[in-house]
């Protein structure tokens, strides 16, 4: 029996999934934990990974005419008592600070000192502290819309974790806006979440089916929540963003009140959006393999490395010159409305470690160049998304470097649609359902798992059945050919209006 061929990250996603991910966070130097329990470091990779993606939503903010501001690491807790929906929803989660300050303790240690007049939750969300804010900046329809953005972290206390998906403290985006009709509220709410679509398309080269939340999946407090659901490689889903049309139940909760232009009192519309270093863990899951992270180009922090190969002082100093000449004519290039970033690797280490470190980190192009390269003019090029490696002239590479990049960053989308696409199924029966949803073996693993299209009407019945199963609903979709019109419920035999998507998921 032939071996299997190695691969850099063991266990491989086929063996161990879960723990595939972990390494190949690790491998490509992304985060790791952290001394505080349940939080992580993001490493300089890592972290500008998520730069970039913060450069290109922030951009897509403001085209659509949002503006950034900042907003208080700490909320008082009669703020959250406004809101008992809203606090329901996140009361498990809240870290507390209680007492202010620190003093010399008798056995030598530091003790806190004397307790807060009024308890301060870290923020889980800015709904309550932005809306109090907002209350005050609000008293005629002349001051809405208010369409407000923050960067920030927030905490919330969670006993599970795993990097980048699901920890204590993360890093987001929030946006916060009010109006003074529910039609332009909705219309921000559906504005919103076609940004995070085409964020996940254009930049993370993820496909995800758009749709409405479930009564029992809402943001706490909202009337509607609108979600974006993308299939990951181990064919569960994962919502990348979300965008809650909140009506008026904080504006009156945080009386967010206006004279409206028939001169009568009204409060406003609000609504609430955001992504987060989630993303960084969907790009993971959608498109690493078992030699490590792939990064789609319009993310990478660095678009192509130079491998000079060398092994004699007297073949150093051409192979550099001509590096350096090579990194300066592809940084003249452009990737999309960017430059093409590229560096030098010249690190004292040998030439198949350098490689396998940038293959691992997901450096979408690597360039090897020795003096025969220098000689003859050409280049050994290599693609993150393919396995060969082949010798091209410099010129010809040098001025389709931007081009290659594109053709990367489709392929990847191209491939992530075709695996959710082949994963996706309608079903017609209970039995049918389970079939699916049942763990994979080795003699039908087609069967096993994926997103599930079902008409459905919710009932007791039917969550203990999904219960069971691990699975839930990932939403209602927005997409006629995914919703499918009214039918049966497949569970209750009920008439349902349409189809939902059903996922086991992160």
């Amino acid at each position: 029996m032939a071996k299997a061929p190695k691969t850099a990250i063991q266990p491989t996603r086929e063996e161990d999934y879960p723990e595939w991910y972990q390494q190949v966070i690790k491998a490509a130097d992304l985060a790791e934990i952290s001394p505080v329990r349940g939080c992580m470091v993001i490493k300089p990779w890592g972290y500008a990974i998520w730069e970039n993606m913060q450069a290109a939503l922030d951009r897509m903010f403001k085209e659509t005419g949002h503006e950034n501001a900042y907003f208080p690491l700490f909320i008082p807790m009669s703020f959250l008592e406004k809101e008992a929906k809203h606090v329901e929803g996140f009361a498990k989660e809240c870290a507390v600070v209680t007492h202010h300050r620190l003093e010399p303790s008798p056995d030598g240690g530091l003790r806190p000192a004397g307790p807060l007049d009024e308890p301060l939750i870290v923020r889980p969300t800015s709904e309550t502290i932005i809306g109090a804010m907002y209350a005050k900046w609000v008293q005629s329809y002349r001051d809405l819309p208010i369409r407000i953005n923050q960067w920030a972290n927030v905490v919330r206390w969670e006993l599970r974790t795993r990097m980048f998906l699901r920890t204590a403290e993360f890093l987001w985006q929030e946006g916060h806006t009010a109006h003074a009709t529910p039609e332009e509220a909705w219309e921000e709410t559906r504005l919103m979440l076609d940004v995070y679509s085409r964020f996940a398309r254009d930049y993370l080269a993820i496909p995800v089916i758009q749709g409405e939340k479930t009564a029992g999946e809402r943001f706490p407090g909202a009337v509607s929540t609108l979600c974006i659901e993308a299939m990951m490689q181990d064919r569960k889903a994962l919502q990348a963003g979300t965008s809650h049309f909140l009506g008026q139940n904080f504006s009156r909760a945080q009386e967010i009140k206006f004279q409206n232009a028939e001169g009568q009192e009204d409060f406003a519309w609000t609504t609430s959006w955001g992504v987060s270093t989630r993303l960084v863990g969907a790009m993971i899951m959608s498109h690493a393999d078992d030699d490590g992270l792939v990064v789609p180009p319009r993310l990478a922090p660095k678009h192509a490395v130079i491998l000079p190969i060398y092994r004699s002082e007297d073949d150093r100093t051409p192979v550099l010159e001509y590096c350096r000449r090579l990194e300066r004519e592809i940084a003249a290039q452009r990737h999309g409305e960017a430059p093409v970033r590229v560096f030098i690797d010249d690190r004292d280490l040998r030439g198949g470690e350098k490689n396998w470190q940038h293959v691992k980190k997901g450096v979408p192009l690597r360039i090897e160049v020795g003096p025969r390269d220098v000689a003859s003019d050409h280049l050994f090029v290599a693609r993150r998304d393919r396995p060969e490696k082949q010798s091209e002239p410099r010129s010809a590479f040098v001025a389709t470097i931007g081009e290659r990049l594109d053709e990367i960053q489709n392929g990847l989308l191209r491939r992530a649609a075709a695996m959710r696409d082949a994963h996706t199924r309608s079903i017609e029966s209970v039995d049918a359902f389970r079939e699916f949803f049942t763990p994979r073996n080795a003699e039908r693993p087609e069967i096993h798992g994926g997103f599930a299209l079902a008409h459905w009407v919710e009932s007791p019945e039917t969550d203990a059945l999904l219960a069971d199963l691990k699975v839930t609903v990932r939403c209602l979709p927005s997409n006629p050919e995914l919703a499918g019109g009214p039918g049966a419920c497949v569970f209750t035999g009920r008439e349902a209006t349409q189809r939902a998507v059903f996922a086991k998921a992160y």
